[in-house]
Formats: structure tokens, sequence, C-alpha cells
């Protein structure tokens, strides 16, 4: 028999010994059946009248009727009937920055002040392409490289300006093909105000390298002409300083005011879900790195509208849908050791002295500046867990907030809607992918077999790297996914998995869903537990636990929300009124 024969024998013997032989059960992370969860709510001891309210729940099976770009997106489950304080960053959260044309803006200014600062004028007639950057890379300092690492910090793409970096530089900086995220080596670039950076490094380095009165450093980390050695962490630093200058001293923010409307979108819902959390009982906070002046500016746009929480109601101000208004947070100092809070004259935006320590008082704004999340709980009253705080900043706003804190964490992705589109036209190469890999994998232990030809296996190797390829050109960005590189999820994917309760496109989509609604995730198996035969539900778990002897210990926290789910009623509810209205 021929080896390929065998290998096709191998494989079909293999898949038909690895499916299951019992009928499909939950392990595969679907939701359950209705005749599924029919059997399991005849054994639970719960009223006639929540059955009845459970069977009109049009998702109580979780049927997804919402759009994806409508839709919230859950990691850890999280019930919002624990959640009593909601925060909101500002910046690319409750005020979206329109893209590309923000991006070309700042560009445009970042590149002039390093014009100013003494880099060649020629370097202004270089347009930005929006088509480049992406958020989630690190730049390497040393070797002057963009890199996109996978969730262990593994090299996925390595580029060099704008071109792919051979295999044997790659050894020679990279030995491991592996880099250390949290080295001083290497700078996340992980925001969307990183975009035009991303770009302008890459840019700044492809200059420089193809610039005829230079020539490249014999060690790599930079270049040379015969007046002067600029090395790649130079050109990082002066970078990094002119678009922090841009954004602080310069006239970004002062510009942006002038002409909001052709930079920042305005969503008439938000005046709702603001009102609609408040009215709910809960608390809403604003915490912005930014100023009074530039906050007031902004919100007074993103409130600008003709109506107040609903059309037909009056105007309110924008002050009016917050509890508390914090400004120039200095993120993530705020959710470390923060700095001293004290008090904003909302009128002048002019800061009073000393440390505020004030009574904090319902039914009126507290304005400070400044603080820490620990003052923060303290003035509130407010538990970790009973906190929701929405952002962009995947580590400013995510990371910081629930590894110091333990609030809930809400991540917005405005990338999402595009990169959902970019899926669903690469679906088909993913599996395709997943079909080599199980193959190579096939190749490198079939027993009986004898050595399969190295050449084979390369040709395999090679063929699913082609594939991962294809499969990232069908996203809009050069780099491929925000969130993987072929069948490896990215740094920036992990991140969010990790640290962020929920996420979506926008904040606006938790309108879509009831105030005391639970965010459920999806069970989780480890490879140990998928290795077995599905199976379905046990009868034997149907009765009652008190029934079947098991008496649950007070200390058992099955959920993060546990140790908040007590007699208390729920927020905005009475006892005795469950709130199980459909979406």
């Amino acid at each position: 028999m021929c080896q390929g024969t065998c290998l096709l024998h191998s494989l079909s013997v293999f898949c038909c010994a690895t499916q299951p032989t019992t009928t499909h059960s939950l392990a595969s992370g679907r939701s359950p059946t209705p005749n599924e969860l029919g059997d399991v709510l005849a054994g639970l001891n719960i009223s006639l009248e929540t059955r009845q309210a459970l069977s009109r729940c049009a998702d109580f099976t979780d049927g997804h009727q919402l759009d994806h770009s409508d839709r919230v997106f859950v990691n850890r489950s999280l019930n919002m009937n624990t959640i009593k304080y909601v925060g909101f960053d500002m910046d690319y959260t409750l005020a979206i920055y329109k893209s590309p044309i923000y991006d070309e803006f700042s560009y445009g200014l970042v590149m002039q002040r390093l014009v100013d600062i003494g880099y060649p004028r020629e370097l202004l007639d270089k347009k930005y392409d929006a088509s480049f950057p992406q958020r989630g890379l690190f730049f390497d300092r040393e070797y002057g490289n963009l890199l996109k690492l996978d969730m262990y910090g593994n090299l996925l793409l390595c580029l060099h300006g704008f071109s792919d970096v051979d295999a044997a530089t790659v050894r020679h900086c990279y030995p491991s093909k592996f880099a250390t995220p949290s080295e001083s080596r290497y700078f996340c670039l992980n925001t969307l105000f990183n975009l035009p950076e991303v770009y302008i490094l890459a840019l700044m380095v492809d200059f420089y390298d193809k610039n005829p009165d230079f020539k490249k450093l014999e060690n790599g980390t930079g270049v040379e002409s015969e007046e002067l050695c600029l090395s790649y962490s130079s050109i990082f630093q002066d970078v990094r300083l002119a678009i922090d200058w841009v954004h602080i001293e310069g006239s970004l923010k002062a510009r942006t005011v002038e002409d909001l409307e052709s930079y920042v979108h305005k969503d008439p819902q938000l005046p709702q879900l603001l009102h609609n959390l408040r009215e709910s009982g809960r608390k809403v906070f604003l915490i912005t790195n930014s100023g009074w002046h530039y906050t007031k500016s902004m919100m007074e746009y993103l409130f600008d509208l003709p109506h107040g929480p609903t059309p037909g109601t009056a105007h309110r101000p924008w002050t009016t849908y917050f509890d508390f208004i914090i400004v120039d947070a200095k993120k993530p100092l705020f959710f470390e050791t923060g700095t001293v809070l004290r008090q904003v004259d909302p009128s002048t935006g002019a800061l009073k002295i000393g440390k505020f320590k004030g009574e904090v008082r319902d039914g009126e704004t507290c304005y400070c500046a400044g603080g820490s999340s620990e003052v923060f709980c303290q003035l509130t009253g407010a538990r970790g867990k009973e906190i929701l705080f929405v952002g962009d900043h995947i580590f400013g706003d995510i990371v910081r907030s629930k590894k110091q804190q333990g609030w809930r964490t809400f991540l917005v992705v405005p990338e999402l809607n595009q990169e959902i589109q970019d899926w669903q036209g690469a679906q088909g190469i993913f599996n395709h992918l997943k079909s080599l890999e199980f193959i190579l994998s096939r190749m490198c232990r079939m027993p009986g077999e004898g050595e399969v030809p190295e050449m084979d296996i390369k040709r395999i190797r090679d063929t699913i790297k082609s594939t991962a390829m294809a499969m990232d050109a069908h996203h809009r960005s050069r780099l491929g996914s925000l969130f993987r590189s072929g069948s490896r999820q990215s740094y920036f994917a992990m991140q969010a998995m990790r640290y962020a309760d929920l996420y979506a496109s926008s904040f606006i989509n938790l309108i879509n869903y009831p105030d005391r609604y639970l965010f459920r995730a999806t069970h989780q198996l480890m490879p140990h537990e998928q290795s077995l035969p599905t199976v379905e539900s046990s009868d034997e778990l149907s009765a009652p636990a008190v029934q079947r002897g098991i008496s649950v210990p007070s200390s058992y926290y099955h959920d993060e929300d546990d140790e908040d789910s007590d007699d208390t009623p729920a927020l905005g509810q009475s006892p005795s009124a469950p709130n199980l209205t459909s979406r």
C-alpha cells in the first residue's frame, strides 16, 4: 500500500474512532434545547408563575435574536442585578472618534512636531495609510521592529518598517521566536490613540533604512551617517515625546473642540441609556484622563440633542446624567496609588485647594479631579464587584481595574463589527486550516506506518503558513485580525478574554438588554474533559440538592456574583416582581 493511501486510511480510522457515541451534549458550548431545559426545570422547586414567565421569555435559550452589531459578548457571567455602580471612560468610549479621519488629523500634527524638533521636512509629504496600523502591537525599541504576539508571547508577525522580516533575522533578534511583553524593551501600542503612532514608527524606520545618506549599524539597532548615529530607541523616544506634546501642550484638543462634528460620533441613545441606569437605582459615574474644559465641551456636544432621555422629553444638561464626574484621573495610576482628590468648580473648572473628603449627597453631582479607585470606593461605600466599568483602553481601563480592585469590566472594541464581518468571510479558510493542522499532527505520530518523509511534513507546514496568510488577507488591515493570526489568538485577544467580563462594539449595546439581565458565559472545557465521550444531562441531578442529601457550604461561591446573592430586593424591583422581559 502506498504511503499516501496509508495516511488517508489512518485518518479515516482515527476520525471514526473519535466520533462521540452518545447524543450531542452541552460540552460543545451550545445553549441547551427547550427539551433539555424542560427536563431540568421539572426537577426544580420553583413557582408556577416563574415557570410560565420563563416560557414567555423570548431569549430563554439565548436565541441571539439581536444583530451582532447590537450584541454584548460575554467572557465571564455577570448578573446585572448585583451591579450598583456603572462607570464610563470618555475618549473612545462615550466619545467615539471618527476613524480614519481623526487618525489622519492626529498624524499630521505629530509629523509637524517631529519636523519642528529637527526631523527632515520631506516627512510631511508622507501620507497616512489607514489600512496598515493595528492596535495590540509591540514596538521593539532595540531593533525597531513591530511585533504581533500570540497569547503566550510567541511571534505571530514581525515587521521592520513596512517590510516583513526574513527568517534568519528573526532568529537573530528573537532566538526562540519569543518576546517578553513586560520587558522595558517592548512598548505595547494597545489603544486607538496609538494607531497613528504605529504608522509613524513604521514610517520613520522605513525612511531611515532606505535613506541613501544613512547605513544600518552592524548590530542592527539603528542607522548612521557621516555626522550622526540614530538608534531606533531614540527614534521611538522622539515619536513618543512628540505625541505627548501634541496631546498635552499642542493644539490637538483645541482644534478638536472647534470641529467636534467632523471628528466625533454622536449617539442619540446615550441620554436614554444613562437615564435608564439611574432609574434602575444605580449610580453612574465618569472617569476620564481629560481635563475639565475638554470634558465639558465634549460632553455638551454629545448631549446636544433636541430631546432628553427619549424623544418628546425635555432636554437636560449632561451633568444631570451622572452622580460623580472625575477628570484628570491619570489612569492607570488611578487604579494604583492615585493622586490627591480635589474638588472642581464646574462653573470655572478651577480646582479647590486641599484634599476633598466631604459628604457625597444623593441627587447631587460630585465634581472631582484626580484621586484613586480606593478613595472613590471609600467615598461611595462601593465594593469592587458592585462596580461595572466601561472603557476602551485594555490596560488603563480594563486590566488595572480588574487586577487591582476586582471591578467588573466592559471593553469597548469599535473594530469589532468589522472583525465579525471579516471573520464571516474567513471561516471557510479557518476550517481548512484546522484540517491541515490535524493532518500534520497525524503525520507526526502515525503508528506502524514508517516515517513520513521530511519533505512531506515541510510541504504541509508551508501550506499551513500560506493558508494562515490567506486568512489574514480577508481582513481589512494588512496585519490581519486584531484577535488572531491563523489559528493562534493574539496577545490582545488574551487580554480581552482574561480581563474583560463583557465586550461589544459600543457601550450603547447595553440598552438592548433588561436592567436585571444575567449575561451568561459559555462553559469552557479543559482538553482532558473534552477527550471523554459526551452524554446527556444526568437524571439523578433532577431532584433538588436537599432531596439528594447534598449540603452546600455557605463559603461555596460557584459564580463571581454568589457573594451578593442574598435576600435583598433587586435594584428598582420588589422581591416578588421577577423581570423576565425579552429583549
